[in-house]
């Protein structure tokens, strides 16, 4: 066994893991606040991705502003859509979720209409462009930048919902928003601004995806099912979704290295399901009830 291209491995699967950790990040959010399931998710990833594309191609702004404008951008976006939809749908996940299925298609068509349905491509700057040496193995410069922008999204979330008042506040609504009410907490502003959060992640994920691979109305729909599972194996909390995207991502990575793309990516799936059948609250249950 080649030594040097099972540690590439290796080291791509944490490049796996951060891209879908990425993308369940804002999801996690959303879901793990309000509960609510966003079918549209998906969506925003794709309007990160435009977003990016539109500022870098129509108003040269430079990528690494793009992605930070990205975020400003979709959340702006995700806080729309609560204020003028999901707000009077809370409590309902069904219609929730068909109602965000509905906004997932006008997003797509939405965006086909304005830009095309033909390919686009967003160029990260020339530095990134290079590969770096780790002993035996290399990884590619933009992929480093995809870990540490990642890190970076996760360790902001973290200290956004543990080391602030807002975070209390989110914490509290999740637990029980009657008794959060009774000490002042708007449970509609805390939903509100976290639903904006997360639209604002995917907005980042998009912008990142859109160098990996060619910008589409139809990208979201690659990413939101890898996201989902994240998000259910974890059990909906922040640290269930970072162990959950390290564990899939790095047995995608030896999988495929001992066979190909495909077949583990189909075994992760079944590893998943069985999982699930087991243990359907996934790596770490949410303690407490939602009320």
């Amino acid at each position: 066994m080649d030594l040097g291209s099972l540690l590439n491995a290796l080291i791509l699967g944490l490049s796996i893991a951060s891209i879908w950790l990425i993308a369940a990040l804002g999801l996690t959010i959303i879901y793990g606040a309000a509960g609510v399931i966003n079918m549209a998710h998906g969506e925003f990833i794709m309007l990160g991705a435009y977003s990016s594309y539109m500022l870098q191609y129509y108003f040269g702004l430079p990528y690494l502003l793009c992605v930070p404008a990205s975020f400003v951008i979709v959340g702006a976006v995700g806080l729309a859509l609560e204020r003028g939809l999901i707000r009077y749908l809370y409590n309902r996940p069904l219609d929730t979720l068909l109602a965000t299925y509905g906004v997932s298609l006008v997003l797509m068509q939405g965006v086909r209409l304005i830009f095309g349905s033909d390919p686009k491509y967003l160029a990260a700057p020339e530095i990134f462009s290079s590969n770096i040496s780790l002993g035996f193995a290399s990884i590619s410069s933009f992929r480093v930048v995809i870990l540490l922008v990642t890190a970076l999204c996760v360790l902001g979330v973290w200290l956004l919902f543990y080391k602030t008042r807002f975070g209390v506040q989110v914490r509290a609504v999740m637990q029980n928003k009657e008794m959060a009410a009774s000490f002042g907490i708007n449970s509609s502003r805390v939903y509100m601004m976290t639903f904006a959060l997360g639209a604002g992640l995917a907005g980042v994920a998009g912008s990142l995806f859109g160098v990996l691979a060619i910008v589409l109305p139809t990208m979201g729909a690659s990413y939101v099912v890898q996201a989902f599972l994240m998000v259910v194996t974890g059990g909906g909390s922040l640290a269930g979704t970072v162990v959950a995207s390290g564990v899939t991502g790095q047995l995608q990575s030896v999988f495929a290295f001992f066979t190909n793309d495909t077949f583990a990516r189909f075994v992760i799936f079944v590893l998943i399901v069985v999982f699930l059948r087991f243990r359907p609250q996934g790596l770490f249950a949410q303690v407490g009830a939602r009320r």
